[in-house]
């Protein structure tokens, strides 16, 4: 009985030191692929997500004065045919 468990302990201290030489492989693993996909996108001259939500946010402002100033025109221009018709 006695030799059951100490074999039983064995047994789960060795598949326990391979579980955790598991998850260090894994680790390894994806540190590995998180550095490559890095060293990819890098070559693809792709922009941080902090820079196209920079870009993203001048664009809509960009929009929304240009709108702005397309309803002045045509408020200008209504204006200005309103006063020649007047002539």
């Amino acid at each position: 009985m006695q030799t059951d468990n100490r074999i039983l302990d064995d047994l789960a201290r060795v598949a326990s030191s391979a579980m955790g030489a598991a998850g260090g492989v894994k680790g390894e693993f994806e540190t590995l692929v998180r550095r490559q996909f890095e060293r990819v996108l890098a070559t693809m001259d792709m922009v941080s997500r902090d820079e196209f939500d920079a870009v993203k946010e001048m664009a809509a402002k960009a929009r929304s004065e240009q709108e702005a100033l397309q309803l002045r025109v045509e408020q200008l221009e209504a204006a200005l045919k309103e006063q020649n018709d007047s002539k």
